[in-house]
C-alpha cells in the first residue's frame, strides 16, 4: 500500500535486496488521456488506411496484367460510353423529326384550338428531346470519370510495378 504523500506520482518498486523490479509511471492527467485516445485513434484510421490502398494496390496488380490491359479496359468504357452518347444523339434527331411534323400539324391549328392529343404529343417529345439531352451531359460527365479512373489507375500500376509510362511493355 502507498503512502498519501506518493499517491499520483510516479514511483519504483525494489524487491526485499534493494534492486528495482519496475518502474510505474504517474497516473495520466484527463488531457493526457485524451490525447492518448487522439493518437491512439489517428494510428487506427492509419492502419486502415494503409490496409485499404494495399488491397486497393492488390485488385489492381490481379486486374490488369500489363499496361495495355488498362488500355484495353479504358477503350471498353469510353466505349460503352461513347455508344450511349450516340444512341442518345440519334433518338434527339429522330425526335427532332417528330416534333417538326406535329409543329407543321399544330401550325394548322393556329387560329383554332389545337386538339388536346397533338398538344399532349408536342409536350411529350419535347420532354423526350430534354431528357435525352439531359442523359448526353451525364455520360459525357461519365466519359470524363472514366478517363480520370484509368489514367489513375495506370499511374499507379507504373508506381507499383516499378516501370515509368516511358518504358515498353513486355507482351
Amino acid at each position: 500500500m502507498l503512502p498519501q504523500q506518493c499517491r499520483g506520482l510516479a514511483y519504483r518498486v525494489f524487491d526485499r535486496a534493494g534492486n528495482p523490479i519496475r518502474n510505474v509511471a504517474a497516473p495520466l492527467t484527463p488531457e493526457q488521456k485524451a490525447a492518448a485516445a487522439a493518437e491512439a485513434q489517428r494510428k487506427k484510421e492509419e492502419e486502415e488506411k494503409r490496409l485499404e490502398q494495399r488491397r486497393i494496390d492488390q485488385a489492381l496488380l490481379t486486374t490488369y496484367a500489363t499496361a495495355e490491359d488498362i488500355d484495353l479496359a479504358q477503350r471498353k468504357a469510353e466505349g460503352d460510353v461513347q455508344l450511349t452518347i450516340q444512341n442518345a444523339t440519334a433518338k434527339i434527331t429522330e425526335l427532332q423529326k417528330a416534333q417538326r411534323k406535329l409543329a407543321e400539324e399544330a401550325e394548322f391549328y393556329k387560329r383554332k384550338a389545337m386538339p388536346p392529343e397533338l398538344d399532349t404529343k408536342l409536350r411529350t417529345v419535347g420532354h423526350e428531346i430534354r431528357l435525352q439531352q439531359e442523359l448526353i451531359q451525364l455520360k459525357r460527365k461519365e466519359l470524363e470519370a472514366v478517363r480520370t479512373k484509368y489514367d489513375n489507375d495506370r499511374q499507379r500500376y507504373f508506381q507499383l510495378t516499378g516501370r515509368s509510362s516511358a518504358q515498353p511493355v513486355e507482351p
